[in-house]
């Protein structure tokens, strides 16, 4: 297969994963997601396991069980059964039973003690990747105000950053000093995890303090603190998909922008803005900015 009819292929897959995605609130068919992709629904079965290493019913309850992850950590107070239904599930006992035989825990168990180390392994598959057509992403430089934040700072695995995100909302809600309807939410990773022991992975949880603040965070049970977020010169392009796949658009800036720009990098991390908080959103819709701070 030739590079042109390579990227055909899997342009064609990912119209099926954005489709999925989209449509997790409906039944899908295998004759649906064949037409999305304009392949024979004779092959398609055998030609997404082959791709994604995973049937396509079992990819669809995947992603809904993945969403039903997060609306069961996020939303501690909705009935299980709503979550079950929305999921696709016909009652809380089948839906239970499935959430088990994936992530080895109850939907009550996981709620109470998110393990998101394992809970990650199930969404890895070896033919999806960001598809994103990075060679048409738009680089602006900007210049970004100095900002007092609240932070809670994250020491360990990369993979239980969602926990310490969990508690930085928590302070949030609880503490009324950083609106995060109004206020900018950010990210700031202190190493690479792909290359960074997990014990030494470090990683800012912040969020923009509001003015009433006068840019102090009191001492508090769930360990935020206030900091400042230096202002200069940034690169800035936007990610769209899923967060866990952020990783590409940050290459992008250092592999293929930064050689030809003629910018220098100032001695502060990348850092990320998310504009969308709403765990509902499906991952095709969710976006980031990605800043680069220059000289």
């Amino acid at each position: 297969m030739n590079h042109d009819k390579s990227q055909l292929y899997q342009r064609r897959f990912q119209q099926v994963f954005t489709y999925i995605e989209q449509h997790l609130d409906s039944p899908m068919t295998v004759e649906q997601l064949s037409e999305v992709a304009c392949f024979s629904r004779f092959h398609f079965h055998r030609q997404f396991s082959q791709f994604c290493g995973v049937s396509v019913s079992r990819y669809i309850t995947l992603m809904r069980l993945k969403r039903a992850s997060f609306r069961l950590v996020q939303n501690p107070h909705e009935k299980v059964i709503g979550i079950a239904l929305d999921a696709g599930f016909e009652n809380p006992e089948s839906f239970s039973r499935a959430f088990r035989n994936t992530f080895g825990l109850s939907p009550s168990e996981f709620r109470k003690n998110p393990v998101w180390v394992d809970w990650h392994v199930h969404f890895q598959f070896p033919g999806r990747e960001n598809q994103q057509r990075l060679e048409n992403m738009e680089v602006k430089i900007i210049e970004v105000e100095p900002m007092q934040v609240a932070v809670l700072e994250h020491l360990g695995d990369p993979m239980r950053v969602s926990n310490t995100v969990a508690t930085f909302i928590e302070w949030r809600k609880a503490s009324g000093l950083s609106d995060y309807t109004q206020r900018g939410t950010y990210g700031i990773p202190y190493n690479d995890p792909l290359v960074t022991p997990g014990e030494e992975f470090r990683f800012d949880v912040c969020g923009e303090l509001n003015p009433q603040a006068n840019g102090t965070v009191p001492e508090n049970p769930q360990g935020v603190i206030g900091k400042t977020l230096p202002g200069g010169r940034c690169a800035v392009v936007r990610h769209v998909g899923a967060y866990d796949r952020i990783s590409d658009s940050v290459y992008y800036l250092y592999r293929e922008w930064l050689p030809h720009s003629g910018e220098e990098l100032r001695d502060f991390p990348v850092y990320f803005r998310y504009l969308h908080l709403d765990q509902e959103l499906p991952e095709h819709a969710q976006q980031t900015d990605i800043l680069l701070p220059l000289k």
